[in-house]
């Protein structure tokens, strides 16, 4: 007999959402549970300033998977994406470099002839691996598995099929792959350029959201991560959804209310009630008991196991693994109204530069110092910044003739030591961060008429981003596809029956994707139709 509720999801995020619109459409019965007063996670838009409004957090489209806005419907509901109109804009010292289709070749030809005509061979590699890691991102890895042949034969023919999908690639692209894994994305860049800006606007997606240098073994792969995006059909642009971030999550949180989902929110969950074995249920935070047939979670795994449930549920390796779970990106987000757009000195009066990202960071050793710095001193003395300018693409963000930016700033350390805390120094560093800007926009200083200021702990708390981790878990070897979040849990269950993990804690990660939602809701449905989920 089917209980009241089918399916409760704990965490309003896009990921919860994704989750829960595909399961009520094969007829579960689903409640999502959100904490804040409203629905999105991080990918929300609120207004931070009288008159403004931006995306608080997350702040940029391009890995929001296709699939899941076909099959949710997003346009319908509302949702539109425009794509910038120049990808990245980068000051140097003595110029800058553009970004985008039709100019990049020319643009990097300023610095390098050599890496100018490097650039379509470069492309075309990375792509070949892009294209084949992206089928991956909709499939749920092999899981490793204890018990017998019948137990492990399912996970034997997933790893078959992966096989298959990467003897696609020639010798080459296995090299690369291989590369791309082990690298670091400096390491991957200098083998490709020799001059400073190109291999910064790469690289910088080699930083994003991961507290490393460029030189970090394994931070090659970030900078793949990145590339899989796609924006309106066109593989590897980036955009901006009309009306902010939140336009996405409202679009899914219309689909899943179409589909007769039940969304709570301004509901903490303090516990995940587990008897004889099994996740069945919730306990919130003001006390109220949810009963249902399972419990998927869209946390950080983090926050679901080091705090929601039981240790004593929890198997002895496992928790332990999760203690030692890496979670921490090193951001520091802030959002700013301004009275004008910037003027930079390299390239003076507005443009189409202004609706790229613009990332002040113009090599890979200043990104390199401002890691060293921060793991020394807690914040770095000069920090990578990159900044989004939405209202040139979007005016019902601000009043008229106005703007509201984003930046999304490194690095910072996610934790202070010495007993500091990110409340003794948020002011301090967001002074910094916009002096930085000013130092290539003079005047931007004085037009910034209001600003939100979000350290790594202001994340944590508002978002449950542990440490400020955008991606809910490094982006590392033994933390990506069927390790993420631990051997043995990588196919969305969890060493408890009856309590899933669908968030960017589990493959393929962090990112405004949906894919997580996407493939928890294909497992926990095979679940449903084998009548693996009992009555509560």
């Amino acid at each position: 007999m089917a209980s009241e509720r089918d399916i409760l999801i704990v965490g309003g995020g896009h990921n919860g959402l994704v989750c829960a619109a595909y399961l009520a459409k094969a007829g579960l019965k689903v409640t999502v549970l959100e904490r804040r007063h409203v629905v999105g996670g991080a990918a929300v838009t609120e207004e931070f300033h009288p008159g403004f409004r931006n995306s608080v957090a997350s702040y940029t489209v391009s890995l929001l998977n296709p699939k899941v806005i076909a099959d949710l419907e997003l346009h319908r509901h509302g949702l539109k994406i425009v794509e910038r109109k120049v990808s990245n804009f980068l000051p140097v010292p003595g110029g800058y470099l553009a970004t985008g289709e039709g100019r990049t070749k020319s643009e990097v030809a300023k610095f390098s002839q050599k890496d100018a005509d490097r650039l379509d061979a470069y492309g075309d590699r990375l792509e070949a691996i892009a294209d084949v890691l992206r089928d991956l991102v909709l499939q749920t890895p092999p899981n490793l598995v204890e018990g017998g042949l019948a137990q492990a034969i399912p996970e034997l023919l997933k790893s078959a099929s992966l096989g298959r999908k990467l003897s696609h690639l020639d010798m080459t692209a296995k090299r690369d792959l291989l590369a791309l894994f082990a690298q670091s994305a400096g390491d991957w860049l200098d083998g490709w350029f020799e001059s400073d800006p190109i291999k910064a606007v790469y690289g910088f997606d080699g930083v994003v959201g991961n507290y490393a240098s460029p030189y970090t073994p394994g931070s090659a792969y970030v900078l793949l991560h990145h590339v899989f995006g796609e924006v309106n059909g066109k593989k590897g642009a980036w955009g901006h959804a009309i009306g902010g971030m939140g336009a996405i999550t409202q679009a899914m949180a219309a689909c899943c209310r179409e589909r007769g989902v039940e969304i709570r929110t301004d509901v903490a969950v303090a516990e995940i009630l587990v008897e004889k074995g099994r996740a069945v249920g919730v306990v919130t935070e003001k006390g109220e008991t949810l009963r249902g047939r399972a419990v998927v979670s869209n946390l950080n795994p983090k926050l679901l196991f080091g705090k929601l449930v039981d240790r004593s549920f929890q198997p002895a390796d496992f928790a332990e693994r999760i203690d030692r779970y890496r979670s921490g990106s090193g951001t520091f987000r802030m959002n700013v109204a301004l009275s004008k757009l910037p003027d930079f000195t390299c390239l003076p009066g507005p443009g189409d530069h202004l609706t790229a990202g613009i990332i002040i960071a113009p090599s890979l050793a200043y990104m390199e110092q401002a890691y060293a710095d921060a793991r020394a001193h807690g914040w770095s003395k000069a920090p990578i910044v990159e900044m989004l300018i939405p209202s040139t693409l979007d005016d019902s963000l601000a009043p008229p003739g106005q703007h509201v930016a984003s930046l999304f700033c490194q690095h910072v350390s996610p934790t202070l030591s010495g007993g500091r805390s990110w409340d003794d120094h948020r002011e301090e560093v967001a002074d910094l961060m916009i002096a930085t800007v000013d130092a290539q926009a003079p005047g931007f200083a004085a037009s910034v008429v209001g600003r939100q200021v979000l350290s790594p702990l202001d994340l944590e708390r508002t978002f449950g981003l542990s440490g400020g981790d955008i991606m809910h878990g490094n982006l590392s070897l033994d933390q990506m596809f069927s390790a993420r979040p631990v051997l043995g849990a990588g196919d969305y269950r969890t060493p408890i029956a009856g309590l899933y993990q669908c968030g960017a804690g589990t493959h393929p990660g962090g990112g405004v994707t949906g894919a997580p939602g996407h493939n928890a809701a294909r497992e926990i449905i095979k679940d449903a139709r084998r009548g693996r989920l009992r009555a509560a």
